[in-house]
């Protein structure tokens, strides 16, 4: 695999590339243009929920590489995303409980390589994270990962609340970083469970939370009151480890 993240430039470079389905993380658009290859680009970013920007054609001159863009420049994925049923899939061909990272709207990509290497190295099966609002399996991410993007596969869902819900009928149960939650050594995180990390500012959206079914906080003993997202993952993602080793 490589690390390149992929940028097409061109009409017909981008509606080739949606033709030969290569996952497009994001679409920018000369604002106002309407004719016929872009309304086809439009058309295939709908079927595939691309998020699309629509910008001037200044800032698409900034973003161009070639200098002949012709309105349209798309951003690929540096990896392929898998399906959340390959992530379950994964879980059932080791015999093991699902354990997922679910992850509302990270837009540090550093963050999101740090989160998908503890990922890997706490055992869990997937990562899933959203269309929008987030950031992209990119080269960043990819170098950030150490290597864990070969190994740790990555969904990406357009609505992260039915996602949760969609993932109750599994049995599994989930749970979210929160302040105000309840402290995480007083939670019971054995068997299939969900880890929910927020966005670096917010955290965890309100209607992501309510899906979940325990909200967790760490202990924090310090003079400031949170952590980066990909350390308190970290965190958390090694107390479930003590609680599935414990059996």
């Amino acid at each position: 695999m490589r690390y390149e993240e992929f940028t097409i430039e061109g009409r017909n470079a981008v509606i080739e590339a949606y033709r030969a389905g290569r996952p497009i993380d994001k679409l920018f658009l000369l604002d106002g243009c309407q004719d016929g290859p872009v309304m086809t680009i439009k058309r295939e970013a709908k079927k595939q929920d691309t998020p699309v920007k629509y910008v001037t054609k200044e800032r698409l001159d900034q973003l161009s590489e070639t200098g002949k863009h012709q309105g349209v420049i798309a951003y690929a994925a540096a990896y392929e995303y898998a399906e959340v049923e390959d992530i379950l899939e994964a879980a059932r061909q080791k015999g093991e409980a699902p354990f997922l990272f679910l992850l509302d709207n990270i837009e540090d990509p550093h963050n999101l390589g740090a989160i998908i290497r503890t990922a890997n190295l706490a055992g869990a099966h997937g990562v899933i994270i959203p269309k929008n609002r987030a950031a992209g399996l990119t080269a960043v991410v990819a170098r950030t990962s150490a290597g864990a993007l070969n190994f740790t596969p990555v969904a990406r869902v357009t609505n992260m609340a039915k996602t949760i819900e969609s993932l109750k009928k599994e049995g599994i149960w989930f749970v979210c970083a929160d302040m105000g939650g309840t402290r995480m050594y007083d939670l019971n995180l054995k068997g299939p469970v969900g880890l929910v990390i927020g966005n670096e500012g917010e955290g965890v959206g309100r209607l992501v939370k309510e899906k979940c079914d325990m909200i967790a906080s760490i202990p924090m003993k310090g003079d400031i009151d949170s952590l980066n997202a990909s350390v308190a993952a970290g965190v958390l993602a090694y107390e479930i480890v003590r609680q599935r080793l414990e059996g």
